[in-house]
């Protein structure tokens, strides 16, 4: 009886230890060492098409298609020569 005892003491601690292990895996794992990757969105990070080029002037986008999803004090901001902050 005693060594039926041990034994399923030491099967309860081993799986509480693994449950705890897995838990700790799961919180600490892949998705919490991505919490500082940039996501898939668009953020202020990247620079959009026409940004500041590499001589760090600013030059406006000028293609058709974007001009045509753009408000008028977004392309007010670019005829002055200044990086848009009006979406």
């Amino acid at each position: 009886m005693q060594s039926t005892r041990k034994s399923v003491l030491a099967l309860i601690v081993g799986g509480s230890m693994f449950t705890g292990a897995l838990a700790g895996a799961v919180a600490f794992g892949a998705h919490a060492a991505n919490a500082d990757t940039p996501s898939a969105s668009p953020s202020a990070q990247t620079r959009p098409a026409g940004g500041a080029g590499a001589s760090g002037k600013f030059t406006p986008n000028e293609d058709a298609a974007h001009e045509a999803g753009e408000s008028p004090a977004r392309e007010a901001q670019e005829d002055a020569g200044q990086v848009p902050t009006i979406p």
